[in-house]
């Protein structure tokens, strides 16, 4: 199982923008290394007319003619924020096309796959929501990020798999639908609970990365914490080596008062008081100052670490309903070396590919690509139990 939100990949973000750029009448031709736009006159997506160079991937070199094609290219999300706005809501229908996807626990396997069919029973409904994510702090950065999520609309469970498909083969020319289709296939309430769900199923998909983001924004306030430190440390010894020097000068005036005589002893006694003055205050100061840093300059820290503190927004671009079949699958495999033949049967959508989990006959444990059939007769039996 992947994960329940899906990153856009580079080619599905080049496929939606040449399909995009399509839609609004704009043509192209590529190479290895760009992709080349002509936008007729007349043409609003925020694009002079003429040729345009899309680079793929993340490019310094870019300008009126040059734009950067990847997931977060600020090219990208106004293409994506222009698209959102023209077709906000879609629907598309996903049919069996006879090639079923082959789990990795049977491709992993040593067994040879004689056959596999899908035999669908039902439609089901699924709905995908297309996210923008921004994570960002006050002061430092914003990072951008655009993710699909699929959620069956009977059971509200996630299907990562949906959502994949639904990035790699969606168009932004996929039927779309009025307000009055969406009603007859979706209530508003069923839209803002499957949304919810979306987004908690998003965010949960999403933690790690998230965290890793938090954790880059605590480095970097501990280390303007630990700038400030050294920078205030810095200023308290200055001002101890003030003090220390007032203190020598208001001595050597002492000294003077004690031994002068008339104007001098006089003018010694006034600038004695000046000084003793600047450095009570001075004191003053140092006293704050290392009360401060004993604490660990509280106030100051609580301001950096608000500006290093996340916000995590969720934006909603699109809603999809996709129609897809559920059924079952049946993979049939071969043992050469005994000669014998088996087939098993899983639960199975049409571009979903195996929905439940498959288990080990013996020990119950989940079958993966780590962890494929090493066995068919007289049961499927997993590799973790032929070790032992």
């Amino acid at each position: 199982m992947t994960d329940a939100a899906v990153r856009v990949t580079q080619s599905a973000v080049e496929q939606f923008s040449k399909r995009f750029l399509q839609s609004v009448g704009c043509t192209f031709e590529e190479n290895d290394e760009h992709i080349v736009i002509s936008v007729p006159e007349g043409t609003d997506i925020g694009l002079s007319h003429g040729d345009h160079r899309l680079t793929r991937g993340e490019s310094q070199n870019t300008g009126e003619q040059i734009k950067s094609v990847h997931p977060e290219s600020e090219f990208f999300q106004q293409l994506l924020q222009d698209a959102s706005e023209r077709y906000p809501i879609g629907a598309m229908s996903i049919q069996h096309n006879s090639v079923v996807e082959v789990p990795a626990w049977i491709e992993s396997s040593l067994f040879e796959l004689q056959e596999a069919r899908f035999t669908p029973y039902y439609n089901r409904t699924a709905v995908v929501f297309l996210f923008k994510i921004s994570v960002e702090t006050v002061s430092e950065y914003q990072q951008e990020f655009l993710r699909a999520v699929a959620v069956d609309k009977r059971s509200t469970d996630p299907i990562p798999q949906l959502a994949e498909t639904f990035l790699e083969a969606t168009s932004i020319t996929t039927d779309t639908l009025s307000d009055h289709d969406v009603q007859s296939q979706l209530t508003e309430k069923d839209v803002q609970s499957l949304l919810s769900t979306a987004q908690t199923q998003l965010l949960d998909a999403m933690d790690d990365q998230i965290e890793e983001i938090h954790q880059e924004a605590s480095r970097a306030a501990d280390s303007e914490v630990e700038e400030y430190r050294r920078m205030q440390q810095q200023r308290i010894e200055e001002l101890q080596e003030e003090s220390a020097e007032l203190s020598s000068r208001i001595d050597d005036l002492s000294e003077k008062i004690n031994t002068g005589e008339g104007a001098e002893r006089v003018q010694a006694l006034k600038k004695r008081q000046e000084l003793k003055t600047e450095h009570d205050e001075l004191a003053e100061t140092l006293t704050e100052l290392q009360e401060r840093r004993d604490r660990g300059f509280p106030d100051r820290q609580r301001e950096i670490r608000e500006r290093h503190s996340l916000t995590v927004t969720t934006t909603p671009l699109t809603l999809t309903v996709v129609e897809y079949e559920r059924g079952e699958a049946d993979f049939e495999l071969t043992d050469q070396q005994r000669q014998t033949t088996r087939s098993l049967r899983v639960g199975y959508g049409s571009g979903v590919g195996v929905i439940d989990d498959a288990h080990c006959s013996v020990c119950e444990s989940q079958l993966t690509g780590a962890n494929p059939i090493s066995h068919i007769e007289p049961e499927f039996q997993c590799q973790q139990c032929a070790g032992r």
